[in-house]
C-alpha cells in the first residue's frame, strides 16, 4: 500500500486505510503507448464486453455501443485519423465506444412511438456517461488480466471519417478507443504519473480551493520529477492543453459535426 500510494502521490499513505487487491490495481493503471503483436487469450474480448455491459447505465437506457477492430488496415487507417498515433496499430484489440441513440431510434421505429427526448443535450450525455462508465469497466476488467492499455480521444479530431470507416448509423459517434495489449515494456516508461494531492480535488462538505495555489505548486515538483510527468510541470500542461485553439486538434468544430451525425444537441 505504502509504496503504491507514493508512487500515485509522491508523499507518505495515510497511517490507516482499507486495502484490497482491487484498489492495488486501480492505484497501479498507467497508460501503456507501445504493445508486443502477441495475440490475447481465446475469450478475451467477451470478458471485457461482459465487465462493460455490468457497469451502471442511466434507467437501464444501455445507450451505447462497443465496435472491437481487430483487421490490420482498419487499425491503421484509425491511427492516421487519430494523429498517427501507432499504438493503434500495434495493439492486437482496439475497442471504439460509442455514444450510440440509433437503437433507441430504431426501437421507436418498430413500435411506432416518437422520442422527442433523443434531441436534447440531456440524452447525448446519458449515453456519453453510459460510453464512459463501460469503457472503463473493460479497462480495470483488461489489467486484471495482466493486460495493458491507453485510451484515444483522438477519435473526436475526425469523428465523421471514424463513423464512416466503421460504418456508424446516425445518432451514434465513436466518444473514443481504448488500446488493449501486452506492454512492450522495454519501450514503455516506468512507473505510474503522480496525481493532484486529494486536498486539492476533494472537498468535504463544501468547495475550498483557498489552499488549491500551494497544493498545485508543491504538485508541479512532484510531476516535473516523475519519469513520467514533465520537466515543465503540470501547471505548463494545463495551460499548454487548454490554451491554445490549435490544441484541440479540430475539435473546436465538435458541436456541428455531432448535429451532422444526427445528434440535434436541443
Amino acid at each position: 500500500m505504502e509504496a503504491a500510494w507514493r508512487a500515485r502521490y509522491g508523499a507518505a499513505a495515510p497511517a490507516a486505510m482499507p486495502w484490497n487487491e482491487t484498489i492495488a490495481g486501480l492505484l497501479a493503471h498507467r497508460s501503456v503507448r507501445a504493445y508486443r503483436g502477441d495475440p490475447l487469450a481465446p475469450g478475451t474480448l467477451e470478458a471485457l464486453a461482459a465487465a462493460a455491459q455490468s457497469a451502471p447505465t442511466s434507467s437501464n437506457m444501455q445507450a451505447w455501443s462497443l465496435v472491437a477492430v481487430t483487421e490490420a488496415a482498419t487499425k491503421r487507417e484509425l491511427a492516421r485519423l487519430a494523429a498517427g498515433q501507432k499504438h493503434i496499430e500495434e495493439c492486437p484489440l482496439f475497442l471504439v465506444f460509442l455514444a450510440d441513440l440509433s437503437r433507441a431510434e430504431r426501437l421507436a421505429g418498430r413500435e411506432g412511438v416518437r422520442l422527442e427526448n433523443l434531441a436534447y443535450l440531456e440524452t447525448f450525455l446519458v449515453a456519453a456517461f453510459d460510453a464512459a462508465f463501460a469503457a472503463e469497466n473493460a479497462l480495470v476488467a483488461a489489467e486484471s488480466l495482466g493486460l495493458s492499455t491507453v485510451y484515444i480521444g483522438a477519435l473526436r479530431n475526425r469523428p465523421e471519417a471514424v463513423a464512416a470507416l466503421l460504418g456508424l448509423p446516425g445518432n451514434s459517434v465513436a466518444l473514443f478507443g481504448l488500446c488493449v495489449g501486452h506492454a512492450d515494456e522495454p519501450r514503455v516508461p516506468n512507473g505510474v504519473r503522480p496525481r493532484l494531492p486529494q486536498a486539492a480535488v476533494v472537498h468535504c462538505e463544501r468547495y475550498d480551493a483557498a489552499k488549491e495555489a500551494d497544493l498545485v505548486a508543491a504538485y508541479d515538483r512532484t510531476f516535473a520529477a516523475s519519469p513520467n510527468g514533465g520537466p515543465r510541470g503540470w501547471t505548463a500542461r494545463v495551460c499548454d492543453r487548454f490554451g491554445p485553439l490549435a490544441a484541440l486538434a479540430g475539435r473546436e468544430t465538435l458541436k456541428g459535426t455531432l448535429r451532422r451525425l444526427g445528434f440535434p444537441l436541443a
